[in-house]
């Protein structure tokens, strides 16, 4: 399934949710589902998957990157 942006953070959370199953160990998925979330306005989930992708990451510089993005989603 090709998907584009401009199909949407929806289409592509539907894209992601394919690819789940192969790559949940994979930081880079949460993180992209994170963003996604963020999109739609499901900050809550945005900020789960985004301690997911943190959980999984073991570079220190994605690490501080996704620290940063954790810290700039909204408080629920």
């Amino acid at each position: 399934m090709a998907v584009a942006l401009a199909d949407g953070p929806s289409a592509g959370l539907a894209l992601l949710a394919e690819l789940d199953g192969d790559l949940a160990g994979y930081h880079c998925l949460h993180a992209a589902r994170s963003e996604l979330l963020r999109q739609i306005g499901d900050l809550a989930g945005a900020r789960a998957a985004c301690q997911r992708a943190l959980d999984l990451v073991g570079n220190d510089a994605e690490r501080r990157l996704l620290q940063r993005r954790l810290a700039a989603l909204p408080a629920p």
